[in-house]
């Protein structure tokens, strides 16, 4: 089966970041296929590089970013939301004129057309978060 995911809310706020990423890692590991995961709202807070976690706690961005390397997951963050919340790939800083950017690896900005495409793709869309 083919599963889209999608994330509404940040990091250590709310437990969708948390259920999103063991739910990602279960489907995996049942031989079931992630088409592509995708981070909108407050959700896109997940995909910065600048997150510093105490070093006794897990560290969601890493753990999503290491999850898309194991397994070649396509992470994509939502433009118009990551532009609202300061988030950036080097592209995008340049475009707007910033010096810096703030994207972790294995994450991509890109528009909601990734959102439905990942729908169509899918035989689940399941979303966490409000």
């Amino acid at each position: 089966m083919k599963f889209a995911i999608m994330i509404n809310e940040g990091p250590y706020t709310h437990q969708a970041a948390d259920s999103a990423y063991l739910f990602a890692r279960a489907v995996l590991a049942k031989g079931h296929e992630v088409t592509r995961v995708f981070f909108y709202h407050d959700g896109v807070n997940n995909a910065t590089r600048l997150t510093v976690p105490p070093a006794d706690d897990r560290h969601i961005v890493n753990r999503w970013s290491e999850l898309a390397k194991a397994h070649d997951l396509d992470l994509v963050v939502c433009i118009a939301a990551a532009q609202r919340r300061g988030l950036m790939d080097e592209n995008e800083a340049k475009r707007q004129g910033k010096d810096a950017n703030n994207i972790a690896p294995g994450f991509r900005i890109s528009g909601l057309g990734q959102l439905v495409e990942a729908g169509i793709q899918s035989d689940r869309l399941v979303v966490f978060g409000d």
